[in-house]
């Protein structure tokens, strides 16, 4: 029967509601409602609204075998509209009972049929936000619009104090979320001038704790010239499409605070956010000296550990001597302000002046008199972070990004920990190339489960440790025989197939080549339809990521797609490369996050598995073809001291 066949009086014939059974399977709203069995033969099926949200829908089935009429579940329809074939007036259509089994098996040539019943209602089923790009199945969604998000991030602090550690992290964090973010490190630039200056005059400058010392004065000018020119450059990124530009200096003095302020004052769309780095606690202090002394710093070359460690020392005391906290008061504005006969000419010499007196003698003695106007401090917000995450002071964070920012910051600390994560072990729909469901493991899934605790019992030791698994029964029963505290995450189910879910990759391709091709081209923005794509399930996991930067030692036990989404936030791979990370089955991969990146380690347990990876198809610009590249895309633990132009 298509779509323009009028209902059959007929008590056996089928009624089928193809645009509101598509709506309804596309948003996948309704579950089958506890104790309701459906099964048998049926006269009708319609998708019926149960509330007054048109979201609020359900599958209607009447069945001459049962006298009440029985609600039954989006996933039970379609599975039966992908394995029968198509109902025609008179013949019934067999509904399996969803809690039946696991998972079912599912064909492509009724969907097929169904999707060109259906053209005529296509378009008013698509959702409003990205315009359909591909037929069939599935669709392509746009990037979201953050064009218009804008924030100058300037961090504040005394060397030694997780200043580059924040920067680092909230890089890698709001990129995951696809922000254009870049860090802007005032020390990167020093000595990338500072090498040019050697190789092409010859003569090397001594950056040691003197250079930073505030009597020196050629210096002073140098260093004020190069965070100057950061700034600059920053300013000019964000212009260019850029979201997030951090400016990565010590910013340790309301001077140099308030012409911050006043620079970015004059650009009408950009917010400014001062992010300060206090930190008391001496035995992080030094743990972050001893890593500056030990981690290859230019500034060092040519030291022994102990010198460089004594001379960094002295750069820091160098620094407290004149570091101006931030508070409140600088951003009140000027009480010049008041006196409505000042000019504005008038009123700014006095600012510069008030700036230039601060600047000539900085510190904790001098006087608290804010340097900026109401109208420069307007849009100057300030995030404080005491001792890596123990304390976060918010004044005046405003908008969805700031606040973003600031809860990211709440949940970091630098307790060490190690991050485990594998995926369940082999399914039985891994064995038969099939993608989604619920199956339950194979033998070969299970002799894996079993040896995963002496496993994780080897590298953790005596500590504590949480084993998080997704709501699907074959995580569940890879961390059965794990003797640690579970949780359950329904965000952590694998991506979301949707109406291919059951299908192996040979049937899409045979039955919607044209849709295969178009998720090859563009994988992490693909969606299926009725399903999710790559950023979708990005997208869901920010809960999870805030909770894994909150815990300490964490199993992971999830599926592919969710494996490679954290797996790529860790190691800051872009999502071009996301969907193509190598996760296979029965490894677990241990993480420990430092100060720059996370050490990896890989274990392989000696039990034989399907491989489910499909490598990134060549193109003309990516024609690498090498199976191991998105690996090697993956970010470093050592530091990089000269920018993105930093030399072999």
């Amino acid at each position: 029967m298509d779509a323009n066949t009028p209902a059959q009086d007929d008590s056996r014939s089928t009624k089928l509601d193809l645009k509101a059974l598509d709506t309804a399977l596309e948003r996948r709203t309704i579950e089958l409602p506890a104790g309701v069995t459906p099964g048998g033969s049926i006269n009708t099926i319609s998708v019926v609204p149960l509330g007054p949200s048109p979201t609020s829908q359900s599958v209607i089935v009447e069945s001459p075998e049962q006298e009440t009429t029985h609600y039954i579940s989006l996933d039970a329809a379609a599975g039966a509209l992908r394995s029968t074939s198509r109902p025609t007036p008179g013949s019934s259509l067999e509904v399996p009972d969803a809690h039946a089994g696991p998972f079912y098996g599912a064909k492509g040539a009724a969907l097929k049929q169904f999707d060109e019943s259906r053209a005529a209602t296509r378009d008013h089923s698509v959702a409003g936000t990205p315009p359909r790009s591909v037929a069939g199945i599935g669709t392509k969604i746009g990037k979201p619009d953050y064009s218009e998000a804008k924030i100058v991030l300037a961090l504040v602090g005394l060397p030694a104090r997780g200043k580059s550690y924040l920067s680092n992290k909230l890089m890698r964090y709001l990129t995951w979320l696809e922000y254009k973010v870049k860090v802007f490190n005032v020390g990167q630039l020093r000595r990338k001038k500072a090498l040019e200056r050697e190789q092409m005059q010859g003569v090397k400058e001594d950056h040691n704790a003197n250079y930073f010392d505030h009597n020196n004065s050629n210096a002073m000018k140098a260093r004020e010239s190069f965070a100057e020119e950061s700034l600059e450059s920053l300013i000019s990124w964000l212009k260019a499409g850029g979201n997030v530009g951090i400016h990565d200096a010590t910013n340790s003095n309301r001077a140099r605070r308030a012409k911050i302020a006043a620079r970015v004052s004059r650009e009408p769309n950009l917010k400014l956010v001062f992010l300060e780095s206090l930190c008391e606690d001496p035995v992080v202090i030094a743990a972050n000296v001893a890593l500056k002394a030990s981690a290859g710093d230019p500034d060092y070359k040519g030291m022994s550990h102990e010198e460089a460690v004594k001379d960094f020392t002295k750069r820091i005391r160098q620094y407290e001597a004149v570091y101006e906290t931030v508070e409140p008061f600088e951003w009140e504005g000027m009480p010049e302000e008041k006196d409505r006969d000042i000019t504005p000419k008038a009123l700014e010499e006095r600012r510069l002046a008030l700036i230039d007196e601060a600047a000539k003698n900085p510190g904790p003695n001098n006087p608290k008199v804010p340097l900026v106007t109401r109208q420069m401090a307007k849009n100057v917000s300030y995030l404080k972070v005491i001792n890596v995450g123990k304390q976060l002071d918010i004044i005046r964070i405003s908008g969805y990004l700031q606040s973003r920012i600031a809860y990211y910051l709440m949940n970091l600390h630098l307790k060490p920990r190690s991050i485990f994560m594998s995926r369940h072990g082999e399914s039985q729909y891994n064995v038969d190339g099939r993608i989604g469901g619920d199956a339950p493991l194979s033998p070969r899934g299970e002799a894996y489960a079993q040896a995963l605790p002496s496993l994780i019992l080897d590298n953790i030791g005596d500590k504590p440790l949480k084993v998080w698994t997704s709501t699907l029964q074959r995580t569940i029963q890879t961390a059965r025989h794990l003797p640690y505290p579970k949780l359950t995450w329904k965000s952590l189910d694998e991506l979301d197939a949707g109406v291919c879910d059951g299908m192996t990759y040979e049937e899409i391709e045979e039955e919607y080549p044209e849709d295969f091709a178009n998720r090859d081209e563009d994988k992490f923005n693909y969606r299926y339809r009725g399903g999710e794509s790559y950023r979708d399930v990005v997208v869901r996991l920010e809960p999870v990521i805030m909770e894994l930067e909150r815990q300490e030692n964490v199993l992971v036990i999830g599926h592919q797609a969710i494996v490679r989404c954290l797996y790529a936030y860790f190691h800051n791979i872009s999502q071009d490369d996301l969907p193509y990370i190598n996760i296979p089955l029965h490894t677990v991969i241990k993480l420990t996050p430092k100060a720059y990146g996370c050490d990896e380690e890989r274990y392989k347990v000696p039990i034989q598995a399907v491989s489910t990876h499909r490598p990134k198809p060549k193109t003309e610009t990516d024609a690498q073809g090498d199976p191991a590249a998105v690996e090697k895309k993956r970010s470093t633990t050592a530091r990089n001291y000269y920018g993105d132009d930093q030399p072999a």
